[in-house]
């Protein structure tokens, strides 16, 4: 297909037969294939494409609260999701001592009650594996590094380094925090002097992490895996830059993260490897330098991040870069982002992964309320609507992960933090818990997830959208 940068035909849809948008999804993360498997629900078709040759089982572990239960339903994985999770009661946060100073309970309180379900964890390989099975093997491509995309009036192009090309009407960046979709649509907004200055920058980031699983454990050498709920322990690094969280899980597995704070010098040091990829390649000085620090885990066989780093298989540890940044351009034309592309946030608020779910849910509403055979205007107008409904919540979960990672910090300010979040009110440990979970947002075009619950979910606008429907040859679509 060539693709004509403007309409070069008469758009009229009475002469037009039928045709539903196709979906181009770059990326085949966590937020793409829940796009991905929501998409095989409707009649619209969708291609995945990803740039790893395989599935890389790297990080630690994901939490998954109330905001997409709902979704998770729907798709009729939510049992499954529950037998592969333990809850998560509290954030014990302690100190180097091996003590418990303080536990971060209100939050997750009568969450079953009050918000339809509760906070779980699990390995981040475990979940995923979960959504890839929702995904048919044939709508997956892998090995494919998108070197160029191009779009017009009558449709999206896509070249990729192998030397194939795909065609289709919309296309959507998944493809995470570096995502090659995002450079190219910023790229083009550029030489057209529309892309804010902001968006120009690099990504900040001040914090580097280490993370990895265990080999399934004993209750003998983690005696704490004897708990069914997860034990969600933090430590504060006494008079180091450092703190560092274990996680228990089903699968008898610790999940362990170590982050580094930085400071500027440190920053410009790092720099460097920020383009990297996860893996274990980079890892390896930095396990060094943990591996005496201390760990809780009910016993005295292991006491320390060095015991669970030679419990792990190399290939489960890798080093990232924590980049923070809500973008403030999510489409341009027939493009969109989504997730980590156009909001990258610490996984100290525990929201990254939830939110690119959320992400994908609504953006499927938009995408299947479009007319048929939708213009780039359509589109454009979905796009918008989209980003409307979403990206308030995410600067909300940004402004969350901040202050949380705050929390085992260095500094005044932190320990501050700490003392206000180990003194705070119960009360207001619930209201705060009403905001991070009243976006609940549902999939339209699925049976409703009825669940009770005392806190509503918040209005959801793409809830009440349809698909188009033909009459006497006339397609009516939306208004959005």
């Amino acid at each position: 297909m060539e693709i004509n940068p403007a309409i070069t035909f008469q758009h009229d849809r009475k002469v037009m037969h039928a045709k539903r948008p196709k979906v181009l999804i770059v990326g085949a993360g966590l937020g793409g294939l829940t796009l991905g498997a929501i998409l095989q629900k409707s009649d619209i078709s969708y291609e995945i494409f990803e740039r790893a040759s395989q599935v890389k089982p790297l990080g630690s572990c994901v939490s998954l609260n109330a905001t997409v239960a709902p979704l998770m339903r729907q798709l009729g994985i939510y049992d499954e999701f529950v037998a592969m999770s333990k809850v998560i009661p509290s954030i014990q946060v302690g100190n180097e001592e091996r003590e418990i100073e303080f536990a971060m309970t209100g939050y997750f309180e009568e969450a079953t009650a009050r918000f339809g379900a509760e906070s779980r964890i699990l390995p981040r390989s475990v979940l995923y594996d979960l959504f890839l099975k929702q995904v048919p093997k044939e709508r997956l491509h892998m090995s494919k590094k998108i070197l160029t995309t191009k779009q017009g009036g009558n449709g999206i192009l896509i070249r990729c380094s192998d030397g194939t090309e795909y065609e289709g009407d919309i296309l959507v960046g998944a493809d995470g925090a570096h995502s090659a979709i995002r450079q190219n649509l910023y790229a083009d907004l550029k030489t057209q002097n529309k892309l804010p200055v902001s968006d120009d920058a690099a990504l900040p980031f001040n914090t580097i992490c280490l993370v990895g699983q265990t080999r399934p454990l004993t209750t003998e050498e983690f005696p704490l895996l004897e708990k069914k709920e997860c034990q969600f322990i933090r430590i504060v690094g006494n008079d180091k830059p450092f703190a560092w969280t274990t996680f228990t899980t089903v699968q008898r597995r610790i999940c362990f993260s170590v982050v580094q704070f930085l400071d500027e010098a440190s920053s410009k040091l790092h720099d460097s490897f920020r383009n990297s990829e996860w893996g274990p390649e980079a890892a390896g000085a930095m396990c060094d330098e943990v591996r005496h620090f201390p760990v809780i885990s009910g016993g005295d066989k292991i006491t320390t991040i060095g015991d669970l780093i030679d419990l792990t298989p190399k290939e489960y540890i890798s080093k990232v870069m924590l980049e923070e940044k809500v973008f403030k351009t999510w489409y341009g034309g027939r493009t969109v982002l989504m997730g980590d592309a156009c909001h990258k946030l610490s996984p100290a608020g525990g929201a990254g992964a939830g939110n690119a779910l959320q992400d994908a849910v609504v953006l499927a509403n938009y995408i299947n309320a479009l007319p048929l055979h939708p213009v780039v205007e359509e589109i454009e107008a979905a796009f918008e609507a989209y980003k409307v409904d979403r990206i308030e919540w995410c600067e909300k979960a940004y402004a969350t992960s901040k202050m949380l990672q705050s929390v085992v910090a260095k500094g005044i300010k932190p320990m501050i933090v700490r003392f206000m979040m180990k003194n705070m009110p119960e009360f207001m440990k619930r209201r705060a818990a009403v905001q991070m979970y009243s976006c609940r947002p549902q999939v339209a075009f699925l049976p409703l997830d009825e669940t009770p619950a005392s806190v509503k979910p918040a209005y959801q606008r793409s809830l009440t959208l349809k698909a188009p429907v033909e009459e006497d040859e006339r397609v009516h679509a939306q208004t959005i």
